[in-house]
């Protein structure tokens, strides 16, 4: 099978889109014109983009005003080089503010700060707060004739396994960190060509986890996409055995 007839836009779609760390947002002013910004990027279970923004910000004004808006992100390693040959995403949706009083806020900073840890220092800021985009579809790019159009019920994990895997998000890490560091250590060097360090399991979904040494922060993609919480087990056993082989 060619490389070409093999290639996956969804799986594509979805690694970026997890993997990226940072994007270019795109709102628009008042007067209905576009304006650029670049804000740094997370994601939450289902894969909606989560962002921490500055009511001093143009975007957010923007946001609050009309919360129509675009973020594109592009995979890690595809900003040198040539700069058109790797993977980017277009997402397109609506973004919507989460309150500090809203049951879901403090679980939502913890999946921005998990792979934003240097946030930390202002998220508790009064100015700024935590938004989450409402995806409508995305447009990707990854390279030379691929080019696809990706709805976003491709792209989020239906509400039913999502609402499992936040619930046992903090089970699987801690369970990871304190039975199975040795593991975790090998996806970090051996699958994902890091520096060995103090690798620990930041957070964790349907697709993937974040690795954390430090202030590092990397992403390790699942080899499919985990439809329940009992499959995490044999997949992360397996992910192990590559690592060690």
């Amino acid at each position: 099978m060619s490389e070409m007839t093999s290639f996956d836009p969804v799986r594509a779609a979805r690694e970026t889109l997890r993997a990226a760390a940072t994007a270019t947002l795109s709102t628009l002013t008042e007067a209905g014109e576009p304006f650029g910004s670049f804000v740094s990027v997370a994601t939450d279970v289902d894969g909606a983009p989560l962002l921490l923004v500055s009511r001093l910000a143009v975007h957010t004004r923007n946001l609050d005003r009309d919360g129509r808006c675009s973020l594109l992100l592009v995979a890690p390693g595809g900003e040198g080089g040539d700069p058109l040959a790797g993977a980017r995403i277009t997402l397109q949706g609506r973004a919507i503010r989460v309150g500090r009083d809203t049951p879901e806020h403090e679980r939502l900073l913890g999946r921005f700060l998990a792979r934003h840890p240097e946030a930390e220092g202002y998220a508790a800021f009064a100015d700024f707060g935590l938004m989450r985009i409402e995806l409508r579809e995305g447009h990707l790019v990854a390279g030379f004739g691929r080019i696809h159009r990706v709805d976003a019920s491709e792209l989020l994990v239906p509400p039913d396994s999502a609402e499992a895997f936040r619930a046992a998000e903090a089970g699987v890490a801690g369970h990871m960190n304190e039975d199975h560091l040795d593991a975790v250590r090998l996806y970090a060097t051996r699958l994902l060509g890091r520096p060995d360090g103090d690798w620990r399991v930041v957070a964790a979904d349907p697709d993937g986890l974040d690795l954390s040494s430090g202030e590092e922060v990397v992403r390790l993609p699942f080899r499919s996409r985990q439809r329940q919480v009992m499959e995490l087990r044999y997949e992360l056993k397996a992910l192990s055995e590559l690592a060690r082989a």
